[in-house]
């Protein structure tokens, strides 16, 4: 990873974590100011931390690493609509975000047992 690869990579982590310098950074992932520093003269950051991070804010690896939007030629609006909400999401506080993802889940458990429903009626009229 070059230097110029590692700075975008730890910016990326700081928009994701809502840090504004280095020292909030190692705060928020939970690690000494000196890993991070060893992070930045190695050229190295953990592999795992970045899926965990990408995991927990919801965000894709193709992002966090390289900057990139994952996009399909046949999924353009998708993408651009997924970067739009991502965007969007990243502006959040921690808390707001949370919020949030706690709709997305309610509303995939109504549609879930919505489908029980419907299976339900379809065997008993079926």
């Amino acid at each position: 990873m070059s230097t110029h690869v590692l700075a975008a990579v730890l910016t990326r982590l700081k928009l994701l974590t809502g840090a504004k310098t280095d020292a909030e950074l190692s705060r928020k992932l939970s690690i000494s100011p000196q890993t991070l520093s060893s992070w930045k003269v190695r050229d190295s950051i953990p592999y795992s931390l970045c899926i965990d991070l990408a995991r927990q804010h919801g965000c894709s690896l193709d992002w966090l690493l390289l900057g990139e939007v994952a996009t399909a030629p046949s999924a353009a609006d998708d993408a651009d609509w997924e970067y739009d909400m991502l965007t969007r999401l990243r502006t959040l506080s921690p808390a707001d975000r949370q919020a949030v993802l706690l709709l997305i889940k309610d509303k995939q458990r109504i549609q879930q047992l919505e489908q029980k429903l419907n299976a339900l009626g379809a065997a008993a009229t079926g």
